[in-house]
């Protein structure tokens, strides 16, 4: 199969995986599954190697039959995603799905990570694969800030319990920082908590590993960029200086640069 690819200088080659996702495609790791699924075709030919590599100037590729062309000028959204809306580009069971609210955008996008159906606050929408991959991927340690409402008041020793950390299916997490907001009525109180390692559902699993069930959860922030004022179910395209507040804040860094010193 690769035979059939040109090869003219090995220097241009990139992986087919990055190749979608530089083009709007899809993440790199859902590429990998497309490939997988033998759904991309590179010069009239399935390919099914994950590591497969190309010239993208002079080999043709098809994803389901329809030709990758050119890449498309990057596109990078900030949504106030509401609850009760799946963070996915379609949905089997008819729910609604962020998509909905971006049909003024022709361009094909899709969410960085995601939020729980029932989780609200700032997502982060694009057509960048790299970028995507950049936030989402386990090493990249970029913060997310969220703000949860608990069905009680936990004492200063279990907070404490978080900082230091809490073992949950997927492995150990902790919290970078943890912050009272206010006692609200009926003896429920807002805690503001970071986090780094963005397992699934992990504000809720370590609230629980202290005994105290996550009532309203909101997302306000990721690394040094926050959601602002924006109100539920809008957007806006981020600017220069929204993207550099996002990969502004990187604790485990900070702290090898430190022990470097």
């Amino acid at each position: 199969m690769k035979d059939n690819v040109t090869r003219p200088n090995s220097s241009k080659l990139i992986r087919l995986n990055k190749f979608l996702a530089d083009h709007g495609v899809a993440s790199r790791r859902k590429a990998d599954e497309i490939i997988d699924e033998g759904q991309v075709q590179v010069n009239g030919r399935k390919v099914f190697e994950l590591g497969f590599k190309i010239n993208p100037e002079t080999d043709s590729v098809k994803v389901k039959g329809k030709p990758i062309v050119t890449k498309p000028q990057p596109l990078y959204f900030v949504f106030n995603k509401p609850r009760n809306v799946v963070t996915s580009t379609a949905d089997p069971q008819g729910r609604p799905i962020v998509l909905d609210y971006f049909k003024k955008v022709r361009k094909r996008i899709f969410p960085v990570g995601r939020l729980d159906w029932d989780t609200e606050g700032l997502l982060l929408m694009t057509n960048d694969g790299d970028f995507a991959n950049e936030i989402t991927h386990p090493s990249s340690d970029i913060t997310k800030t969220y703000h949860a409402k608990l069905d009680g008041i936990p004492t200063d020793a279990k907070l404490e319990k978080l900082k230091r950390g809490v073992s949950i299916i997927g492995g150990k997490v902790r919290a970078v920082h943890l912050k009272r907001l206010n006692k609200g009525s009926n003896k429920k109180d807002w805690i503001e908590i970071t986090i780094a390692e963005g397992k699934n559902r992990q504000v809720r699993k370590m609230f629980e590993k202290i005994g105290f069930s996550v009532v309203k959860l909101k997302r306000v922030s990721i690394g040094e960029f926050k959601l602002g004022a924006l109100k539920a179910g809008e957007f806006r395209p981020l600017t220069t200086k929204d993207l550099e507040k996002i990969f502004a804040k990187r604790p485990k860094k900070a702290e090898k640069e430190a022990g470097n010193k």
